[in-house]
């Protein structure tokens, strides 16, 4: 079997193959993403390849307002914290990167990498000073396209952007994470549990709790009674008491029980916190 993707016979790439499917021009986008479809159909492209593919194809469509982090549920932390208030923060979210906020809520002093604390516990815990760990923020507009923020995320070695209005408020954040995600979907994280697995223990009263864990097993597990005839997932039904989908970083407090969304999409919840309180 040749290994020239040019090659003709069963040999040749999946590139070649598609490019013979395509026997005719597409007209718009869609007609291509028709054509994409039709030849994953005829198993000349994987499913995942028309997925990564379609999802580019809406990248260069998307602006960053459609996928940030509002500013109400951004994490953040203030200039003026020590190093156990930022130990806390950090352990808490499970995030990597944090802004460092001042004293006004659009004044930006940069942003902090968690690894930049373990500097101070190196050199025994002594002479802190926060200005010397923040690393520049880089602010974007709203209204950038996703194509464009993905580019200037490689060329820049950022991973981290402030979003601001058209009056240079702060309004979000985003990750090239975020960005990347809707290209080849969900990335795992450190959150994330085995597959095997719904509920996962984090700590003597903190739980890792995958969105489609069945309502009857999350009740047998906490020895609650949820219960709704509408939904069968602990997903639907954090999301029925909210009455809509919640964002990533979204809470809610449902007697002794706290979640905290850690992953979603503009179409369910994908991965939730849960801290279950001393009844």
């Amino acid at each position: 079997m040749s290994d020239d993707p040019t090659s003709n016979g069963s040999g040749r790439s999946w590139l070649d193959r598609l490019s013979h499917a395509l026997t005719g021009e597409p007209r718009d986008r869609q007609d291509l993403i028709e054509l994409l479809r039709d030849a994953q159909r005829r198993r000349l492209l994987d499913a995942d390849v028309l997925a990564m593919v379609e999802g580019a194809l809406q990248v260069s469509e998307m602006q960053v307002k459609d996928i940030m982090v509002p500013r109400a549920q951004m994490v953040t932390v203030p200039f003026d914290a020590t190093p156990d208030d930022l130990l806390k923060t950090i352990v808490d979210s499970g995030h990597s990167r944090f802004p460092v906020m001042g004293g006004d809520r659009d004044d930006v002093e940069g942003i902090l990498l968690a690894k930049n604390l373990l500097q101070y516990y190196r050199d025994g815990q002594a002479n802190f000073d926060l200005e010397k760990l923040v690393r520049p923020a880089a602010f974007i507009p709203e209204s950038k396209r996703l194509n464009v923020l993905l580019k200037e995320f490689r060329d820049s070695r950022n991973h981290m952007a402030l979003v601001v209005d058209e009056y240079g408020g702060v309004v979000g954040l985003v990750t090239i994470e975020d960005v990347l995600e809707q290209i080849v979907g969900e990335i795992d994280d450190e959150h994330d549990i085995e597959d095997d697995e719904w509920i996962q223990r984090q700590g003597e009263r903190r739980f890792t709790v995958r969105a489609l864990t069945p309502l009857d097993e999350f009740n047998e597990y906490f020895k609650t009674n949820l219960a709704s005839g509408d939904c069968d997932t602990i997903g639907g039904y954090i999301t029925q008491e909210l009455g809509r989908v919640p964002t990533r970083g979204e809470q809610l407090k449902i007697r002794d029980l706290s979640f905290r969304v850690l992953r979603s999409d503009n179409r369910r919840v994908h991965l939730l916190q849960l801290d279950k309180s001393v009844a």
